[in-house]
């Protein structure tokens, strides 16, 4: 046939190694942000969704630094509504806080891990995510080596 040009062969998949990722720095401001949407889109980063060689079962994604999260928003009367659990490890253990009453920051780390998948890999990923409630941040150096 004329014009066909590279052939590929379609019986072998892309598995990234773990040698082979060369995660980023990224900052995402929080400000003016839905906290639900905000979080699928650090999840996403956090996990290399948003990246052409996604592979489910390695981590390939990029280190996350989020300012800003006393900015944040909740949509309708979450602020007053909204329950957050926790349970001590006794009997009768159960503790309930308000979405007011908590720290954005543990708001944002919360939202985000019950995104992520329920198995060792989530726990390795989270350690990723750096989150603070000011402008100012630590991770200056490695943001400005890209």
């Amino acid at each position: 046939m004329v014009g066909i040009g590279i052939i590929m062969n379609m019986n072998k998949s892309f598995v990234l190694k773990k040698e082979d990722r060369k995660p980023q720095w990224r900052l995402i401001d929080a400000s003016n942000k839905v906290l639900g949407r905000l979080s699928t889109e650090i999840a996403d980063a956090l996990r290399g969704k948003d990246k052409p060689d996604y592979t489910p079962h390695s981590d390939g994604g990029d280190y996350v630094v989020v300012v800003n999260s006393d900015k944040i928003h909740l949509t309708g009367d979450k602020w007053d509504n909204k329950l957050y659990e926790r349970h001590t490890g006794y009997m009768g253990g159960l503790k309930f806080k308000k979405a007011k009453e908590m720290k954005t920051t543990d708001m944002v780390i919360h939202s985000v891990k019950g995104m992520l998948p329920k198995n060792k890999l989530s726990r390795q990923i989270i350690k990723k995510l750096k989150v603070y409630t000011g402008n100012e941040h630590p991770h200056i150096a490695q943001l400005s080596s890209k």
